[in-house]
């Protein structure tokens, strides 16, 4: 019996079937299978119920999980007790939203980079709806979203917020939001549907609202004039310096868009959890030296 069987056999467990575990582990199927097989004969017992169904666990195999989970465990202090985190070795899998990937995620690449030499990272930058169901699916180590996840496996990293105000086009003095569209983010998000709802109540019917989930195209559509909006102060920074977007008063400000760092509590993995440490250091630092 083998370390590397044991942590297949706990990762087809956790994701109840041969072809999930063989994409997290970076194998083929039938290595996968074969892992299995091998761990089955040394052991001489079944650790799993074959079917044309979902992938059971026997009572030997929930036995094993127990102390695979341990084992696990115990690598994990192993590793951030006693090695050095400038040797790690691996795939960091992150998703970002938008907003997170236009204001400080670069520095805190550049921070993980430094900590982590070694590791690979696969950057995913998407709406919070898709990044929390890849998360859920063990498709992503650790998201930047609007949260907090709530899931019982899920830890979450309070974040700091961002104010959202209002801009319009500095050529453009048409504010009245009865009269031009309103620029929101994706509609499939939290924000998009508090502001419809508010329109639904101030403006009633005649308002019109363009969805979009890339921030730099919003700006730009508010900068020629096409619509309006609420946005970050401190990514509409750089729109408003040039002259090209003021700030107005609607007469209304949207909620601030909250946002975790969160991750899967289990198994443990500190390389995700110091990630996620990091993260809320770099987003605190970014906060405090830009306007809000």
């Amino acid at each position: 019996m083998t370390f590397e069987q044991v942590r297949t056999f706990l990762w087809v467990a956790r994701l109840g079937g041969f072809r999930k575990a063989a994409d997290r582990l970076h194998l083929s199927q039938p290595a996968v299978s074969t892992r299995i097989s091998n761990l089955e004969q040394e052991l001489r017992v079944s650790l799993f119920e074959r079917g044309s169904g979902e992938l059971v666990l026997t009572k030997q195999g929930m036995l094993l999980l127990s102390y695979a989970e341990q084992m696990l465990f115990v690598e994990e202090e192993i590793k951030q007790r006693v090695a050095d985190p400038a040797e790690t070795e691996g795939l960091f899998r992150v998703g970002a939203s938008e907003t997170i990937a236009q204001a400080w995620l670069p520095e805190f690449l550049k921070a993980f980079n430094e900590e982590y030499p070694r590791v690979n990272v696969d950057l995913t930058v998407d709406i919070s709806l898709n990044l929390r169901a890849a998360l859920l699916d063990r498709r992503l180590d650790l998201v930047f979203l609007m949260g907090p996840v709530s899931e019982f496996t899920v830890e979450n990293v309070a974040l700091p917020p961002f104010e959202l105000h209002w801009y319009c086009a500095a050529t453009n003095p048409v504010t009245d939001l009865a009269e031009i569209p309103v620029m929101s983010y994706s509609s499939k998000t939290r924000p998009y549907r508090e502001l419809m709802s508010e329109l639904s109540r101030t403006i009633g019917p005649k308002a019109r609202v363009f969805a979009s989930a890339s921030l730099s195209a919003s700006l730009k559509m508010i900068a020629a004039g096409i619509a309006v909006g609420p946005y970050p102060r401190a990514l509409a920074n750089d729109f408003v310096e040039s002259g090209q977007i003021i700030e107005f008063d609607p007469g209304f400000r949207p909620q601030p868009l909250e946002f975790t760092a969160s991750y899967l509590s289990e198994p443990r993995s500190f390389l995700v959890e110091n990630s996620a440490k990091i993260a809320r250091s770099i987003a605190l630092e970014w906060d405090a030296s830009h306007p809000k």
